[in-house]
């Protein structure tokens, strides 16, 4: 059974990096390292059955991201707004608290407590 015929994937140089970037980068989140990787490996003309048995995913879950890759290139792997509430903190204050937790401790103590982030 022959499935829809595909749009061409076609990486540029600066994708390539990109994508070669956070597929390898631990502090990438997961989901992008792996979206990258599916990419990554379509682009050396690899099938989706191959891609999902080597990932450990399914199929439609490779042609999606490849898909969206293609519509939308390094942009159409991040993840969308999801229904719910409107955020109360900005990108900013989450990498602030991000940045502090992992690169200082807080004094008399081993680590942060919930408490001691609100105050500072």
């Amino acid at each position: 059974m022959a499935g829809k015929p595909s749009l061409p994937l076609v990486l540029t140089e600066a994708e390539q990096r990109t994508l070669q970037g956070w597929a390898s980068r631990r502090r990438t989140a997961q989901g992008l390292a792996q979206r990258a990787r599916i990419v990554l490996m379509r682009a050396d003309d690899r099938t989706n059955k191959s891609v999902a048995a080597e990932l450990g995913i399914s199929r439609d879950t490779v042609g999606r991201w490849r898909n969206r890759f293609v519509r939308h290139r390094c942009a159409g792997l991040s993840d969308e707004p999801r229904l719910g509430a409107p955020r109360t903190i900005s990108d900013a204050q989450v990498e602030e608290v991000v940045v502090r937790t992992l690169e200082e401790v807080p004094e008399g103590a081993t680590h942060w407590s919930k408490r001691e982030l609100a105050k500072r």
